[in-house]
């Protein structure tokens, strides 16, 4: 028998941990090679984790809820003799290993599980509240950090500031009635739910969880602000009325409207890279990459947002082939972790449930977020050179959202007005 341990593999650029969200099997279970064992979570996608071997689960280091680093044990599966041909040392050094890795999990578990951060009155955000359960601060000491961040709010810097500084300060842990607590008041006023007997209680699920706090965390963060422009989009919709079957025919896609709108919209990207950034704390990140984040709605009625990396380098097939592959992935729950990270600006289609504007809230830590409304026929008033008239035209508005903080109206509705003016402009004899 040799035993074989069950890492948490590398599951894209920029994840560096996922969460344990439910074992698949149990111990004592026998377990095929390619088999999923557990299931986790990142940030934004649930994936399987898959056995590389045949054999038997004897041991299960993390539980539900548990936060595992990538490249860490998770579990111990016995494989036949000489089945995993490298391990002879494992087997003897194993028992050691993951008493050491389960006495490491029992001790992190008693430093972290008092930490219920969800009971302060402070807004933390996810990621200030990650940190600190990693290194192990209580939420005593988290509420006495003075916070350099909006209303006092404690971020990233500050954290880790505070971090760096623990061993040589241990005042600053002594002092949680710094303040008589003048935040709370808005939270203690909050208005009571009244329950119904007919009324049904159903706890979100854990991605509702995260975008509950996403989307507070941003509205807290970012000023948000919006510019509102009606495009005429006429010469599109005969275009695509007029190529859709052979495009279909040729590529093997659908051709929707997404990619034209997106096309336009890396193009302005390009034209203003103002708005291509992202903001850490006071620093400005000026990205050198179009990587356009695509709002896509699921069947049970979460968000995801698949990135399309590198944007402006697309034609409109490859535009066409790649929001078609990730919007298909993202409803059969088939994304990668890599597919939803490194997006620089975001877009979302309100108009497929028939809206006609909205005010998105940005996706940190983005600049902005432009949302696509329904387009529907109008009357309108149209300039010739014999005068002008009334006809039926195509129209939709474009909204955009974007962050006052880095943000000032000149560029945000001088951005928006050139991604409407290359949507005017679509010519209707081109190829695709």
């Amino acid at each position: 028998m040799a035993k074989f341990e069950l890492k948490l593999p590398k599951m894209g650029e920029s994840v560096a941990e996922a969460t344990v969200t439910n074992w698949l099997k149990k111990v004592g279970d026998k377990i095929e090679m390619d088999e999923a064992v557990l299931e986790i979570a990142t940030d934004k996608v649930d994936s399987e984790v898959p056995s590389e071997v045949a054999g038997t689960l004897v041991e299960i280091l993390f539980n539900t809820d548990d936060v595992v680093q990538v490249g860490q044990t998770i579990a111990i599966i016995e494989t036949e003799g000489g089945a995993v041909a490298a391990t002879p040392e494992v087997k003897a050094d194993a028992p050691v290993a993951v008493a050491e890795v389960a006495k490491a999990v029992e001790v992190a578990k008693e430093t972290v599980a008092p930490a219920d951060f969800s009971a302060s009155d402070k807004f933390f955000s996810p990621l200030v509240k990650n940190i600190a359960k990693e290194e192990g601060i209580s939420l005593a000491e988290l509420e006495a950090i003075a916070g350099s961040g909006k209303d006092g709010r404690v971020n990233k810097e500050d954290l880790l500031n505070y971090i760096k500084n623990r061993g040589s300060q241990p005042a600053v842990v002594a002092t949680p009635a710094v303040a008589p607590k003048a935040t709370p008041a808005p939270v203690a006023q909050a208005v009571p739910v009244s329950v119904n007997g007919g009324d049904e209680i159903v706890e979100m699920d854990r991605m509702r969880k995260l975008i509950s706090g996403y989307m507070v965390a941003s509205v807290q963060t970012s000023a948000h602000v919006q510019s509102f422009i009606e495009v005429d989009v006429t010469n599109i919709v005969k275009w695509r009325d007029k190529v859709k079957n052979a495009f279909e025919k040729r590529e093997g896609e659908k051709l929707t409207f997404t990619p034209i709108f997106m096309e336009a919209v890396a193009k302005a990207l390009k034209d203003f890279p103002g708005m291509n950034i992202s903001v850490d704390g006071d620093f400005i990140i000026k990205r050198k990459n179009i990587n356009l984040g695509m709002a896509a709605a699921l069947p049970n009625g979460n968000l995801i947002v698949p990135v399309i990396k590198n944007a402006d380098q697309l034609n409109l097939v490859g535009m066409a082939k790649a929001v078609n592959d990730l919007g298909n992935r993202a409803k059969a729950g088939k994304l990668k972790p890599d597919d939803t990270q490194g997006g620089t600006y975001t877009v979302t289609n309100v108009g497929t449930f028939g809206s006609v504007f909205g005010t998105p809230i940005i996706n940190q830590p983005q600049v902005g977020i432009l949302a696509l409304g329904a387009i529907r026929k109008v009357p309108a008033v149209i300039e010739t050179p014999e005068g002008d008239f009334i006809g039926i035209r195509q129209k939709m508005f474009l909204s955009h959202s974007y962050d006052h903080r880095v943000v000032d109206g000149a560029l945000g509705g001088s951005f928006v007005k050139r991604v409407a003016d290359y949507l005017e402009a679509f010519d209707v004899n081109r190829d695709f």
